[in-house]
């Protein structure tokens, strides 16, 4: 099993209710909720997939920021 560490932005939402949640180093990666801790859940699955992604299609780990 591989571990990865990437930093996360949790930014409340200008115009509507909620926060957005990124990942600098994971370009297109991002999740929303309405709680920090919906953001949270759904940034951790949105990098989930993102890396089973890239590992999938032959990533390799100098392909990771």
């Amino acid at each position: 099993m591989r571990f990865f560490n990437f930093e996360i932005l949790i930014e409340k939402e200008p115009e509507d209710p909620g926060y957005y949640a990124y990942s600098p180093t994971l370009p297109g990666c991002f999740g929303n909720g309405l709680t920090i801790e919906e953001a949270k859940q759904s940034i951790r699955v949105a990098v989930q997939q993102h890396v089973e992604s890239l590992l999938a299609h032959s990533a390799g780990p100098g392909d990771f920021p």
